[in-house]
């Protein structure tokens, strides 16, 4: 699921009438491969939104680690992610009554996700001293878009989104992962959450899917809905 430019032009901005009709703020979430930031660009762009992005091309251990995942590297990576990610966090304004305008590809408690899946149990202990200090939540999203498809999907998009570092990624890891998200959102009950199977969705490249997700939020009128589109009919 790649995006460019060009991708991004066949986006179209959503009108305001049902903008005023969307949440003001999106996180959208998904393990690796689902295309939570494709997403979260395509509805920046459509909504006119700030965003905010995981800094992953910028994090200097995650090669390495995606290489041998279990290295000693995998503190080092996820206190990279928990440093960058507090900072962005303090960074979202909070003086706005009706709260932030905004769409990331990230929630702030998926740190834990892969601090579980990665670290070791002292590893563990450790980080969660230092996010114990440092972590600071910041608003709530008034809606996470969580995006579900099966490890076979996401490693063929893994593959052919052709980022160097992430091809030595092992599927026992991406396994993990992938389990863990489930556990979490089986639980997670912070904030409306949207569920999308993503296994034969294509939200990057075809206006009348990405315009079905439109609908989708703008219908929601619950803390939970479940969105399984069979392209075929879209």
């Amino acid at each position: 699921m790649n995006i460019n430019n060009a991708t991004l032009s066949i986006i179209p901005k959503i009108s305001l009438k049902d903008r005023q009709s969307m949440p003001r703020y999106i996180a959208v979430e998904g393990p690796i491969g689902a295309g939570k930031t494709t997403l979260a660009k395509h509805l920046a762009f459509a909504l006119d939104y700030p965003s905010l992005f995981e800094p992953v091309m910028d994090n200097p251990f995650l090669e390495r680690f995606y290489k041998d995942s279990s290295s000693d590297l995998a503190l080092p990576t996820q206190l990279y992610f928990l440093l960058h990610r507090t900072q962005q966090i303090a960074e979202i304004p909070i003086d706005d009554l009706l709260g932030p305008t905004l769409v990331t590809d990230f929630l702030a408690d998926k740190d834990r996700i892969f601090a579980e899946v990665t670290l070791n149990e002292d590893e563990l202990a450790l980080y969660n001293q230092i996010s114990s200090v440092l972590f600071k939540k910041g608003p709530a999203p008034d809606l996470v878009i969580y995006l579900q498809a099966p490890v076979p999907t996401l490693k063929k998009r893994i593959q052919s989104r052709g980022l160097h570092f992430e091809q030595a990624m092992e599927t026992n890891y991406l396994e993990s992962l992938v389990e863990r998200y489930t556990e979490f959102f089986h639980q997670y009950n912070e904030t409306p959450l949207l569920i999308i199977n993503a296994e034969s969705i294509d939200f990057a490249n075809n206006v009348k899917h990405f315009q079905s997700l439109v609908d989708q939020i703008i219908l929601m009128d619950g803390s939970r809905h479940f969105f399984n589109p069979n392209p075929l009919f879209i």
